[in-house]
């Protein structure tokens, strides 16, 4: 067992933050790594010590392994903890930081080679009578014999990218006479984004639920799951808002959902925290989807309802510590509900909007919890995810957590750009997601961007009519009280406003 006393964070933003808090609380001190960038980024001047590695693109500074081990070398650091995105499931990436005689604060390499596949990962969870989607257990690359494997499929189905991830090399066949177009899209589209181009074929769930597992293991072979997480409202197949419990799962669901993932954990030696993935479809069947070799996004609503630091955990299990609990010790508390504050614009296909900040005030109050790596003032990269924060809630239910969220939202106060926050209050009050039937469609059955403009009644209009009216006449009578070319029938304004 190695005890851990200096950690470097590779990465940026909120995550880098929020793993620097715990490793500050454990005694630990901690190293920043910054592209020229985020200088003034928050992470930065909360680490002990902070080193420059490179221009703003993240293949000039935060993918650059190597530089990144150089720096531990330079400054004594013991271990280094990828957070997630960027080198935190680069198998190699890995196995250089352990063959540099440094601890990576994750599963091992094999393990992330392994689940960094789809097509190895299925295999891999094959002989733990693991639910899997109906589909071909090798990469196909023949059109031909790809139709015949398709049609005794049955359509629709979904083409998939075996490296890929966030909806790239994806495409959804309707019937055969699109096969051949679809499935060389989504091969050219994975060779371009993950220089792999080997593709699988598996029946596309209609009307599909995303619904994963968070484990945690160590290297003494105990793993435990800590319960779900529901994450169907998405856009682009990637998370906005995210909750746990699932409004749909039973216990009896919820257990078998839970050793099923302990099983894929199991398939692959798995220590550390992880995230393993399912389908659900719309008679609560469950499928395995695949295994995320990381810390994910949405980590705090498990937090929230288990009272478990996951970050902590993980920096105890890289020391090589057993597990301090077991599966009986762990209990769900409440509801906890997360949504992802991007520099998105929902009026425009959530398109980037990348700005200054000219206002930016974080909500407060009992059960809210607001996890960013952003201040006043600060310039949105436009060379990264476009994540300003995550804003979580907790309460004794569903309903209390749901209505923390609603005014947490509206306390949130954020000018300069335009930001994901009026799309997540819509979906916090909309029927589907109040009453937990909803799936991963829900942007697309539910929202257009008129959704989001304001509802006034009647009454309200007449009184905003004749407060721009009498805006109005103040304004003339200032500029030209007596000049009747300038004088403005109110009826006219009123109009116009109406």
């Amino acid at each position: 067992m190695q005890k851990i006393k200096k950690l470097l964070v590779a990465n940026r933003g909120e995550i880098a933050l929020r793993i620097m808090r715990t490793a500050q609380e454990m005694g630990i001190s901690t190293v920043a790594v910054y592209s020229e960038a985020d200088r003034l980024s928050p992470h930065v001047k909360f680490a002990d010590e902070a080193v420059c590695i490179g221009p703003p693109p993240s293949n000039q500074s935060y993918l650059l392994g190597n530089k990144i081990i150089e720096v531990c070398k330079e400054l004594n650091v013991d271990a280094i903890h990828p957070g997630y995105g960027f080198l935190s499931e680069n198998a190699e990436f890995a196995g250089k930081v352990s063959d540099a005689g440094l601890i990576f604060v994750g599963p091992s390499p094999k393990s992330i080679e392994v689940m960094g596949s789809k097509l190895a990962a299925k295999q891999a969870v094959a002989k733990y009578d693991i639910p899997l989607v109906p589909g071909t257990e090798e990469a196909i690359s023949d059109i031909t014999e790809a139709k015949e494997r398709a049609a005794e499929i049955g359509y629709p189905i979904l083409i998939k990218a075996s490296a890929g991830g966030g909806g790239k090399g994806m495409r959804i066949v309707e019937d055969e006479s699109e096969f051949e177009e679809q499935m060389n899209r989504a091969v050219s589209e994975a060779q371009s984004a993950f220089g792999d181009g080997a593709v699988f074929i598996e029946k596309f769930i209609t009307s599909p639920r995303h619904i994963e597992i968070q484990i945690l293991g160590d290297q003494h072979g105990n793993t435990v799951y800590l319960f779900e997480r529901e994450c169907s409202i998405q856009r682009r197949h990637q998370k906005v808002i995210e909750e746990a419990p699932s409004a749909v799962v039973s216990p009896k669901m919820r257990k078998a959902m839970g050793e099923a993932a302990v099983g894929v954990a199991k398939a692959c030696n798995y220590y550390g925290a992880g995230t393993v993935e399912f389908i659900v479809d719309d008679k609560l069947n469950f499928y395995f989807l695949e295994m995320n070799t990381r810390l994910q996004v949405e980590h705090p609503v498990t937090e929230m309802i288990t009272g478990k630091d996951l970050v902590r955990e993980q920096i105890l299990v890289a020391e090589g510590n057993v597990l301090s609990f077991a599966q009986e010790d762990l209990k769900i508390h409440g509801h906890a509900v997360e949504i992802r504050v991007y520099a998105e614009d929902p009026k425009n296909n959530f398109l980037p909007d990348i700005g200054k900040l000219v206002t930016y005030r974080r909500p407060q109050g009992p059960g809210i919890r607001v996890d960013d790596g952003f201040e006043e003032g600060m310039d949105i990269p436009i060379y990264y995810d476009p994540l300003i924060a995550k804003l979580i809630t907790h309460g004794e239910n569903r309903q209390d957590a749901i209505g923390r969220m609603i005014r947490a939202i509206n306390d949130y106060r954020i000018t300069g750009i335009q930001t994901t926050l009026d799309f997540c209050r819509f979906a916090m009050q909309h029927e589907a997601f109040v009453s937990g039937n909803f799936d991963t469609q829900f942007v697309e059955n539910y929202f257009t961007p008129e959704k989001l403009e304001p509802v006034f009644s009647e009454e309200e209009r007449e009184l905003l009519a004749a407060l721009a009216v009498e805006f109005f006449e103040k304004e003339e009578n200032r500029i030209n009280p007596t000049h009747p070319a300038n004088s403005i029938p109110s009826t006219n304004w009123k109009n116009r406003l109406l």
